[in-house]
């Protein structure tokens, strides 16, 4: 083959079938993003430009580096020259296909994993795999409510479409930033009502309001599908208008709250120290949820979160045991904010911009909306929590 699609390579690496990766990217787009699952992924990162200016380089400097037996995946950012690249190490004679579309192809791909499915109740996982972001529709009796739904809003109306549902509503748990939001989008596409808390209504930073309408999430509010019921949580934290799900009482949609390895940052909207307390609450709050409880988060940060099957989902009393934000979450208040704080990853300033294009401010074309969405989200704590914080 010529070339892999984004669908065949997740498909393989999931599987555990032989394959090696060349990243023919400069250095630093490479460190700042690259393919890194599902499953293990051995990549070797060899600049273009280095390829091009010698026409040897395959073959006498990597010969000892590039193995003969798996299929050889070359990565570019658009797959326009990782296919030179993959045409030379035929001739070399390996295995070798290039990854349509680059790495712009591999954040667009999409998975979707049952995480729930019996009579009276689904819940579908429909995931971004390369950035981190899932998303969920929570199906009863023909009746359907997505919950973050990500940019390509196409891919919930096939679903939507393959199993005859009718959309009711479409819910963003919080004003998200790292991600453009599909909600409004496929709301209005399916003629349902879109949901999103107040608060989150408004820009935290400069507070210009929204330039669009919309249903407001209010705490304890009950939205209905089918024979099942979604009560509405405020979990201030991450954002001031972040929202919970709790479905049928034995499942949650957590948002960006709280994850299966971590938790959110308080920081997005630029107000760390005044959110964190806010934050340590509302973790608290979910946290004493039943035990069996299952949360079902909003992002992940690493492809070690999920089960064997894809699914990225922990119980209430798994999480306390396992999770070092959700049991800091537990200990006094200047403990947590000490941890939270000596844990905040830098700013992308990307989130600015996505902020105001899931407000209605701005209005990016498809390419626009690419570049800034390029990368794995960043919505969780990324640091190992400091010494003399416990």
């Amino acid at each position: 083959m010529a070339e892999v699609t984004s669908r065949e390579l997740y498909a393989r690496l999931a599987r555990g079938e032989p394959t090696f990766l060349i990243d023919v990217r400069a250095p630093k787009d490479f460190e700042s993003w690259h393919i890194d699952g599902p499953g293990a992924v051995d990549v070797l990162n060899v600049p273009f430009a280095r390829i091009q200016a010698d026409a040897d380089y395959l073959e006498k400097s990597l010969a000892g580096e590039i193995p003969q037996g798996p299929l050889i995946v070359t990565v570019c950012a658009k797959g326009n020259s990782s296919v030179p690249v993959a045409e030379e190490l035929r001739r070399l004679g390996f295995t070798a296909a290039s990854l349509e579309g680059g790495m712009r192809g591999w954040g667009n791909h999409y998975a979707v994993v049952p995480v729930v499915e019996n009579e009276a109740l689904s819940i579908l996982q429909v995931s971004r795999p390369a950035r981190g972001c899932l998303s969920w529709i929570a199906i009863s009796e023909g009746e359907a409510v997505v919950v973050d739904p990500l940019r390509h809003v196409e891919r919930y109306l096939e679903i939507l479409a393959g199993r005859d549902l009718r959309l009711v509503a479409v819910v963003d748990t919080h004003g998200h930033a790292d991600h453009v939001s599909g909600g409004r989008r496929l709301a209005e596409a399916a003629a349902a009502a879109y949901y999103l808390h107040p608060y989150d209504a408004i820009h935290p930073i400069d507070l210009v309001p929204a330039a669009f309408a919309y249903e407001p999430l209010r705490e304890r509010q009950t939205l209905a599908f089918g024979s099942s019921m979604m009560d509405v949580l405020h979990v201030p934290g991450h954002t001031l208008g972040a929202c919970a799900l709790l479905v049928d009482d034995r499942y949650v949609l957590a948002g960006d709250t709280l994850f299966v390895g971590g938790i959110a940052r308080p920081d997005l909207g630029g107000h760390a120290e005044a959110w964190t307390p806010l934050h340590q609450d509302s973790l608290r709050r979910l946290l004493a949820l039943d035990g069996e409880t299952l949360v079902l988060p909003g992002h992940f940060s690493s492809f070690a979160e999920a089960d064997a099957s894809g699914r990225f989902a922990a119980t209430i009393a798994s999480l306390r045991e396992a999770n070092e934000g959700a049991k800091r979450a537990a200990g006094a208040p200047s403990d947590f904010a000490a941890y939270i704080l000596a844990s905040l990853p830098a700013f992308p300033p990307a989130y600015f911009d996505i902020k105001r294009v899931n407000l209605g401010l701005q209005a990016p074309d498809e390419a626009e909306a690419s570049e800034l969405e390029i990368g794995k989200n960043a919505c969780a704590l990324a640091t190992p929590a400091p010494t003399g914080t416990s």
